[in-house]
This record gives structure tokens, C-alpha cells and sequence, in this order.
């Protein structure tokens, strides 16, 4: 067995700590001559698990590979080097990875030359890394969200002394800008606007994981966004934990609004955003909006529960009221807009009367989508350390009601869709029908239709005909 070489290991009290400024940096890439030669043309594997930030730092770290002479494969049994990249948001987010850690023993008993590694939030815990050690001894390399700029030096140590590594760093963050990227589509892709997040709801180990808030340079976001209208890209989302605070800790008059009206006004076909916080969501986003016709009419924003006393315990920084009038403030000056949000059930003690109230916002706002979850514990976050007098079955039970509640509205506002034109980004054939092409409607609805394949990445007209609640069903409109 390799001897394990901890380089640095993940720390609870440091991941707490936001009291040193950001600093920027060039990303510097500096390999070896012997990692140059190991890896020229050798193929390598990544698999991603959870949510966009995660797909991004999947395409700087393919950027990286592919700069070191690497080639991407879909493939496992056949790659030179792996790398899981993981979420820890939800259990069963971990439970998957695991899984799929098991699979490559296998893998590696046929491939003794194969490269394993590990990275994400999930190795930002030290109780993982701890399991991962002991469990399975032919994970080669354990690296955290902080350390994706320390790759190819992990590498180059790595052929140099051949022993395993964990290199996963609890910095309060930094900025590195002119990474390397290789994008995983040619019509749409994410930009990064801030890193880390600083509000620390009870339930969550994003702040340990990803660092404080740090806001990239607005001239540096300006400048990937351009770069990516000139390539023809039909789509840009803006990223971050919390896009509505972009630019607070800049201290130069900096916000998400201004940053919001610069981008659109580059012309991109489409613009998103991800992800918004209700109470840091400012009526000058909402004119920016109204006044851009190419800023998508659709939010994703998390309201997490309906209840006064639960939100206090989850240490949202808003109450309902609050919530209900922000929506009412976006509603009114956009009148077509539509909403997703997160809801979490089941938090630490809440009572069948506290879960009525999340089923009576649901009622009152009318969302078009929503992520729903059952609450899942994260070890070294306040609320895993509550007891709890709820049991699973009635968890269980309380989210399958607010499941049926919300696709009731689900169902009435696709079944609106029917008979009208939309816009539509195709993205791909339908993986359940490969006479069908897939796409994206304004409202982030996903509409099946036959069509040829030369229209992926294209912005086509479709009427709609039917709706399976989940996914609507159209014909091409031909101009």
C-alpha cells in the first residue's frame, strides 16, 4: 500500500472563519516534464455529481487535463486517470458516490496504471476522507473545491514520489482568474460571478465547503461573457451561492444589478441567474430585469420552508411576509414572471401545523417547478446537532402532500402552455425517445419534438400540444 501524504486536511473552525480579505491571482500552470510525458495523450474520466457549480469546476478541471495533452473519454474502463467530483448538499449525494467508488476497485484491479482521484464538498469533510482512507485503499488522490489550482502540482508530486494524497484546504478563499476551461456545450454555459457564501443556514455545509463570499472582478466576468457571445453562445447563467450580493465585499459600487445590465446588454440570445436569496434580492434586479427583454422571466428562489418559527431555526434571514411581498414586488412590475424555489421537510422538530404554513405559501405564490427535499443531516452543521421528535414515515408523509400540492400547480400552468408558440434552446436528443430532440422553453420548461439533429444549439419555435405535467410535447413551427 502507498504511504499517504497529507498535504492539508479540512478543518471545521477554519472553514468558519471569514475574517481575511480575498486575495486575486493569475492561475498559474506548471507541470513537470515527467508529468507531460506520463499523460500526452492519455485519456482521463470525470463523473459529477450536484449542482452547476460543481458542472463548472468540472470544465476547469477538464481545461486543466486537456492543457497537460489529455483527452476526455465517457468511459471508465478505459481512462488513464479518474476523478469523482462530488457533492455533499444531501445523503444520498454521498450514498451515490460511494457506490460508484466501489465500482472502480474493480476497475483498478484490470488498470494498475490508473489514476484515482477524488474531489468537491464531499472531501471537504474529514470524517470522509477519514472512511475513504480506510475503506478504500486505491483512491490515489483526495483534493478539495479550494485546491482545484493545486491539480498539476498534485500531479507532479504524485509521479514523482507515487504515493497517495490529500490535499484539501479550509480557506476562508480566493480568486483565481485564467483557468483553464474546456466547456461542456457550445450554446450555453455558466459564468461565475462570486465563490463561497457567508450566511450559514443551520442545515448546510456549503459555507465549509466552498469559503466565504468572494466576488470575481467585474471586468473579468464582462470579459468571459463577451468572449462567449462572440463564439455564438445562446445562453449564459450567472453563477453564485448568492448572486444578489455580488459586489459587497468589492466595496467599489459594484452590484448584481449593474453587473446583470452589462451582461445583457452584451446581446447574449439568453441570460439566467443562479441562485438568489430572498432578503439580498433588491428592487434595482427587478427593474434590470423588466428592462431586458433577453433576461429570462423565470427565478429560482429558495424559500426553504413557510414557516416564521422554522426559518428562525434555519437561519434564513427573511419570514414569509417578507418572502410573499418580494414576490408580489417582481410580479407587479413583471406581471409573466414564474418562480421555482427549494423546500426542505422534515427540519428538526417542525410540527404538522408549522408544514400547513409551507402548503400555504406554496398555494399562495403558484410555482411552475420547485426542488423538494426531505431534511438530511450534514455532520458540523448547527442543525445536525438538534434532536428530533419527527420520525421518517411522517417525513415521508408530509413531503409526498407537499409534493401533491405542488403539482397542482405544475399541472395548471403546463397544461396553459398547450396551444401556444414558445421559444425553445435545443439541447440534445431525448434520451427516452432518440426520434426526439430536447430542449429549453423561456420558462425552463423541457419540451420534446422531432426535428433534425443539426437544430441542437439553436433557438427554434415550438406549439405545444401536450403535457406530461414534467415535461411538455410540440411540434417544430416552421417561418
Amino acid at each position: 500500500m502507498k504511504n499517504i501524504e497529507f498535504i492539508d486536511v479540512p478543518s471545521i473552525e477554519k472553514a468558519k472563519s471569514r475574517k481575511i480579505k480575498s486575495k486575486y491571482y493569475d492561475y498559474n500552470f506548471n507541470p513537470t516534464l515527467k508529468t507531460l510525458d506520463a499523460l500526452k495523450n492519455k485519456k482521463y474520466f470525470i463523473r459529477t455529481y450536484g449542482c452547476q457549480a460543481n458542472i463548472r469546476d468540472e470544465e476547469i478541471i477538464s481545461g486543466i487535463l486537456n492543457r497537460l495533452g489529455m483527452i476526455k473519454t465517457n468511459n471508465e474502463e478505459e481512462c488513464h486517470l479518474a476523478i469523482l467530483n462530488t457533492c455533499a448538499v444531501r445523503e444520498n449525494a454521498e450514498d451515490k458516490v460511494y457506490g460508484q467508488i466501489g465500482d472502480f476497485k474493480n476497475i483498478k484491479s484490470k488498470n494498475k496504471d490508473l489514476i484515482f482521484m477524488i474531489c468537491g464538498c464531499m472531501i471537504e469533510q474529514k470524517h470522509i476522507i477519514d472512511l475513504i482512507l480506510e475503506k478504500f485503499p486505491y483512491v490515489d488522490i483526495m483534493f478539495g473545491t479550494h485546491n482545484i489550482v493545486d491539480l498539476v502540482t498534485l500531479l507532479n508530486k504524485y509521479f514523482e514520489e507515487k504515493k497517495r494524497y490529500v490535499f484539501v484546504s479550509s480557506r476562508e478563499g480566493d480568486v483565481f482568474e485564467n483557468l483553464p476551461s474546456s466547456r461542456n456545450e457550445t450554446y450555453k454555459a455558466f459564468v461565475n460571478i462570486s465563490y463561497g457564501c457567508n450566511n450559514f443556514c443551520t442545515y448546510c455545509i456549503v459555507p465549509y465547503t466552498r469559503g466565504r463570499e468572494r466576488s470575481r472582478l467585474s471586468k473579468e466576468i464582462i470579459a468571459e461573457c463577451k468572449e462567449l457571445v462572440e463564439k455564438g453562445y445562446k445562453e449564459i447563467t450567472l453563477l453564485g451561492q448568492n448572486v444578489d450580493s455580488y459586489g459587497k465585499d468589492l466595496n467599489n459600487g459594484d452590484t448584481f444589478a449593474k453587473l446583470l445590465d452589462e451582461v445583457a446588454s452584451l446581446n447574449i440570445p439568453r441570460l439566467r441567474f443562479l441562485t438568489s436569496y430572498p432578503s439580498d434580492f433588491k428592487d434595482d434586479v427587478i427593474d434590470v430585469m423588466a428592462k431586458h427583454d433577453n433576461i429570462m422571466k423565470f427565478i429560482h428562489l429558495p424559500v426553504q420552508s413557510g414557516s416564521d418559527e422554522i426559518l428562525r431555526l434555519m437561519n434564513r434571514r427573511y419570514n414569509s411576509k417578507e418572502y410573499l411581498d418580494l414576490i408580489n414586488r417582481i410580479r407587479s412590475k413583471i406581471p409573466n414572471i414564474e418562480f421555482s424555489t427549494d423546500i426542505i421537510v422534515g427540519f428538526p422538530n417542525e410540527t404538522y401545523d408549522q408544514f400547513k404554513e409551507t402548503i400555504d405559501l406554496v398555494q399562495k405564490v403558484h410555482y411552475t417547478s420547485a426542488f423538494t427535499f426531505i431534511y438530511s443531516p450534514r455532520e458540523g452543521t448547527p442543525a445536525a446537532r438538534l434532536n428530533d421528535n419527527v420520525t421518517y414515515e411522517e417525513k415521508v408523509k408530509r413531503f409526498k402532500e407537499l409534493v401533491a400540492a405542488l403539482e397542482k400547480d405544475f399541472d395548471y400552468f403546463a397544461k396553459k402552455m398547450i396551444g401556444n408558440t414558445y421559444e425553445v434552446l435545443v439541447e440534445e436528443v431525448s434520451k427516452k425517445n432518440k426520434e426526439l430532440l430536447r430542449g429549453y422553453t423561456e420558462n425552463n420548461k423541457i419540451v420534446h419534438f422531432k426535428g433534425d439533429k443539426n437544430l441542437i444549439g439553436q433557438i427554434v419555435k415550438v406549439k405545444i400540444n401536450d403535457s406530461h405535467l414534467y415535461s411538455l410535447f410540440g411540434e417544430l413551427v416552421n417561418e
